[in-house]
C-alpha cells in the first residue's frame, strides 16, 4: 500500500494551508460579487417571497389544512408584515451580507474541495480516492439541508412570528420588521440546516478515529432524541407541529449515522 507523502514542516503546512484559504475565498468573493450584481433578482425571487401568501409551503399546508375542513392563517394571501429599513446603510449592508452568505452556500462545494486538498496529502492511495465520494456526499447532504431549511424552517418560523399577536382586533400591533432581523432568521434558518444535514459525514471521520461506535449510538440512542427535541425546538417556532417536522428529518439522519459508523467499523475489522 502506497504511504502518506513525506512529512512537512509546521510552517511548510501554514504555507500550503494559506494557499488553499486564500483560494477558497477568492472563489467565495466571486460568487459575493456576481450575486451582489443580481442583487434585485435574488430579493424578489429568493429573499422576500416568503412574505407572500402565495409561497409554496404555505400553498401545501392551506391545502393539507382545507382537506381536514379546517381553514388556517397558512391560506391568507398575505402575511400581516411590513419589512421595513430604518438606517440609512441598512440596504447596503443586507445586500452586502446576502451576497457573502450566497458566496458561502454556492461556493460549498469548491470550499470541501480546497478542504479535502488539504488533507489528502497525509492519507494512503486508496483513502485519497474517496475524494469524489466526499465532496459530493458533503455537497449533496449540505444543499438537501439548505432546501429543507429554505422550504420549512424559514416558511414555519417567519409565518409564525409574523402571524403572532399579543393583541388581537383593532388594537393589533403590527409587525414593522427591520430588514436586517428578517434576513437574519431567513439565514440562520437555511445555513443551520445545511449544517445539521452534515451529520452522516462528521460521524464518518469520528468513526474512522475510533471516537464513535455503532453501539455507543445505539446506546444514547434515546438521549440522542432529547437532544434533537431540544434542537428542534431552538430553531423552529415554539409550536409542537413545527418540531416535529424538524425532528423528523434529524432523526433520520441520526440512523442513518448508525449505518455509517458500523460500514466503518466492519470494514475497519475486515481490513
Amino acid at each position: 500500500m502506497e504511504q502518506p507523502q513525506e512529512e512537512m514542516s509546521f510552517l511548510a503546512h501554514l504555507e500550503v494551508l494559506r494557499w488553499h484559504i486564500i483560494r477558497a475565498i477568492m472563489v467565495v468573493v466571486g460568487v459575493a460579487l456576481l450575486a451582489f450584481f443580481f442583487k434585485s433578482y435574488i430579493f424578489k425571487y429568493i429573499i422576500l417571497p416568503h412574505t407572500e401568501g402565495d409561497f409554496p409551503t404555505y400553498k401545501f399546508f392551506c391545502e393539507i389544512g382545507r382537506f381536514f375542513g379546517s381553514e388556517t392563517d397558512f391560506c391568507n394571501q398575505k402575511l400581516p408584515l411590513v419589512i421595513q429599513n430604518r438606517t440609512m446603510t441598512g440596504q447596503f449592508s443586507a445586500t452586502l451580507w446576502i451576497s457573502f452568505w450566497t458566496g458561502i452556500v454556492i461556493g460549498f462545494p469548491y470550499l470541501m474541495y480546497e478542504m479535502w486538498r488539504f488533507i489528502s496529502p497525509g492519507l494512503y492511495q486508496q483513502e485519497r480516492k474517496m475524494a469524489k465520494g466526499f465532496i459530493g456526499i458533503t455537497s449533496v447532504l449540505f444543499f438537501i439541508g439548505v432546501l429543507f431549511g429554505y422550504y420549512i424552517i424559514a416558511p414555519l418560523s417567519i409565518h409564525f412570528f409574523a402571524t403572532y399577536s399579543v393583541v388581537g382586533g383593532e388594537q393589533m400591533i403590527k409587525n414593522e420588521i427591520d430588514i436586517g432581523s428578517y434576513i437574519d432568521m431567513l439565514r440562520s434558518s437555511v445555513v443551520s440546516c445545511g449544517l445539521i444535514f452534515e451529520l452522516p459525514v462528521v460521524i464518518y471521520f469520528l468513526a474512522k478515529l475510533g471516537i464513535v461506535t455503532p453501539d455507543f449510538m445505539r446506546k444514547y440512542r434515546k438521549h440522542a432524541i432529547i437532544v434533537t427535541l431540544i434542537l428542534a425546538a431552538i430553531i423552529t417556532p415554539p409550536d409542537v407541529a413545527s418540531q416535529v417536522i424538524v425532528s423528523i428529518p434529524i432523526l433520520l439522519l441520526y440512523e442513518v449515522s448508525i449505518f455509517v459508523a458500523r460500514y466503518v467499523q466492519r470494514k475497519q475489522e475486515k481490513n
